[in-house]
């Protein structure tokens, strides 16, 4: 169909221009990632999993003991700079996890290779 001066066009010929384009972008990143991360598998993917767990408990087991002291005063700077420095690790992992996540859900990696 032609542009019919009212803006319209033919949606077919937009979602094939659409789907070229997402079929373009998953081959690059693909081959992006595979030539940096060669050796991706499933137990590297576990392995990362739990690890981002452990600086999760690390967080967590820091912020638990977060309270004020008997006289009523908040922890001292050391503190604080230890639990904002754990919180910024657990959610680096976090982001960097997600991230893979993403990456195998857009089929930027191939989950036939981590068998």
């Amino acid at each position: 169909m032609n542009d019919t001066g009212d803006g319209y066009r033919d949606p077919l010929k937009h979602k094939r221009f659409v789907i070229e384009i997402e079929q373009s972008i998953r081959a690059a990143n693909s081959e992006i990632i595979h030539k940096r991360i060669p050796e991706l598998s499933r137990d590297k993917i576990l392995s990362f999993s739990v690890a981002v767990g452990r600086l999760r408990a690390r967080y967590l087991a820091a912020a638990i003991n977060l309270s004020v002291n008997e006289a009523g005063e908040p922890p001292d700077k050391a503190f604080i700079s230890d639990l904002t420095e754990k919180r910024e690790m657990y959610e680096e992992s976090l982001a960097a996890f997600d991230a893979l996540l993403g990456a195998i859900e857009k089929g930027y990696i191939d989950i036939e290779e981590l068998d």
